[in-house]
């Protein structure tokens, strides 16, 4: 009893207490000899309570360490992503030394399972105005490569474009700069993997093994096989993840060109249109909007800055009006010399042929080879299903209404914008009226903030 009493005196404030059992004339009703009993009643309560909210915090931190949410930093303009945070570098153009990086041992993604961890809900769409900006954030490490239950269909869309296309969607220039870089992208994925992704990859003393697929990977630079099959290191890298992969290269001309890629689920672009290029040329080739107003002095800055310990990452999205991952057929033939592109689309199909595509994509700096590396992440989902999530429908309409001519033209909205348009109008109309978002801009959120 006395133990009882000295904790109450010093968590619940005896004298306080007792103050407020006299100011509502409790002492009148219980006596004062029955008020240490209700004191101690009321921190039995207290601790109860506490026992509750302890419970809650951890049971929150378990769940938040089962799936990591994205990086919530927000993004930054290009131009001043680099003046603030990349110093300039006096090498020569076309020449690296290598660095003495190495990349933070990752975790193991806790919980993860090849059939039951969804894929993370990348929303990246805010109501307008529209800027035309890379929206560069810091990636942290751990998260360079994301996995998940769809795996196993991007593992089996890749392995037959590989057969059916090979060499068109997989290469890697013979320079032997290039080829170490290709190499050197190996041997970082299959050591990651080992270490985020154990419950599917193995590592082994020449490679890593994918215990799910039944794969084995040689990745030595004199080997280069898969189950003893020998290939191209892009191709094999291909087959590892989930991402197609870029690697690009500065020559003596300070431009930074496309070398060596693995492009085999990019819907729209092809990697035998761009190898070669360099990045000022990918993009204007591609009628990228803003580019050479808004984007190329930052990109080529970025390049030539960016270091093998700072990796970043962006997102963005597009809009499609088939359920093709690989290539989008809808916008023609991928085989087509010509004449590819929204303006042969069938227009206002109906919206169960709307899907939203948004990519992932980090970039890196390789320390041994010095080249650039992009991954790019495509998550493909029906619009009616995300149209589902409180909150987005009117926030995508806002965002698809936002765009500027250019930028509708580049995302093709003349041929699918009445459709989706209607259609978002309306879920986002029957959430205000089931109370789920409030009407006006920023209003629905769902209590998310940009742009996950």
């Amino acid at each position: 009893m006395e133990a009882t009493k000295l904790w109450v005196r010093e968590n619940c404030d005896l004298e306080g207490v007792r103050g407020v059992v006299a100011s509502v004339g409790m002492e009148r009703v219980v006596g004062v000899r029955a008020v240490p009993y209700v004191l101690l009643a009321l921190a039995a309560v207290t601790l109860l309570v506490k026992f509750v909210r302890d419970n809650q915090a951890r049971a929150k931190t378990w769940l938040q360490g089962r799936r990591p949410s994205p990086d919530l930093e927000k993004p930054t303009d290009l131009n001043t992503f680099v003046e603030k945070r990349m110093k300039p570098t006096e090498r020569p153009p076309g020449t690296w030394t290598p660095s003495d990086f190495k990349r933070p041992k990752a975790p193991p993604y806790p919980d993860w399972s090849v059939t039951d961890t969804p894929p993370l809900p990348y929303r990246p769409f805010r109501h307008g105005p529209y800027h035309i900006t890379m929206g560069l954030r810091t990636m942290q490490w751990d998260n360079w490569i994301e996995l998940d239950n769809h795996y196993l269909r991007y593992h089996a869309d890749k392995a037959r474009r590989i057969a059916s296309r090979g060499a068109r969607c997989c290469h890697t220039d013979p320079d032997p700069r290039v080829r170490d870089a290709a190499v050197e992208l190996l041997e970082e994925l299959a050591a990651y993997l080992s270490e985020r992704y154990p419950a599917m990859f193995a590592a082994t003393p020449v490679g890593v093994d994918n215990t799910v697929t039944r794969e084995r990977f040689d990745v030595r630079a004199h080997a280069l096989t898969v189950n003893g099959v020998q290939e191209d290191p892009m191709q094999l890298c291909a087959r590892l993840v989930q991402d197609d992969l870029a690697i690009m290269f500065e020559r003596e001309d300070g431009q930074y060109y496309l070398l060596a890629g693995a492009v085999l689920l990019a819907g729209f672009w092809r990697l035998e249109d761009k190898l070669g290029m360099p990045l000022s040329e990918i993009h204007t080739s591609g009628n990228v909007p803003g580019y050479k107003a808004k984007l190329e002095k930052g990109m080529v800055n970025f390049f030539r800055r960016v270091k093998p310990e700072a990796a970043v990452q962006r997102n963005n999205y597009f809009m499609q009006v088939d359920d093709e991952l690989a290539w989008s057929s809808s916008i023609g033939s991928e085989d087509a010399t010509a004449g590819v592109g929204w303006a042969t689309a069938d227009q206002d199909r109906v919206i169960a042929k709307h899907f939203f595509r948004s990519e992932r994509q980090s970039l890196r700096r390789l320390p041994r080879s010095g080249g650039v590396v992009f991954t790019i992440r495509t998550y493909f989902e029906p619009v009616t299903g995300i149209a589902a999530e409180a909150g987005v429908p009117g926030r995508l309409a806002s965002a698809v209404r936002s765009w500027g001519g250019d930028v509708a033209r580049y995302k093709g909205r003349e041929r699918y914008g009445g459709v989706l348009l209607e259609y978002l109008d309306g879920k986002h109309a029957e959430q205000v009226r089931e109370g789920l978002v409030v009407e006006g801009e920023g209003g629905g959120e769902g209590g998310k903030g940009y742009p996950w």
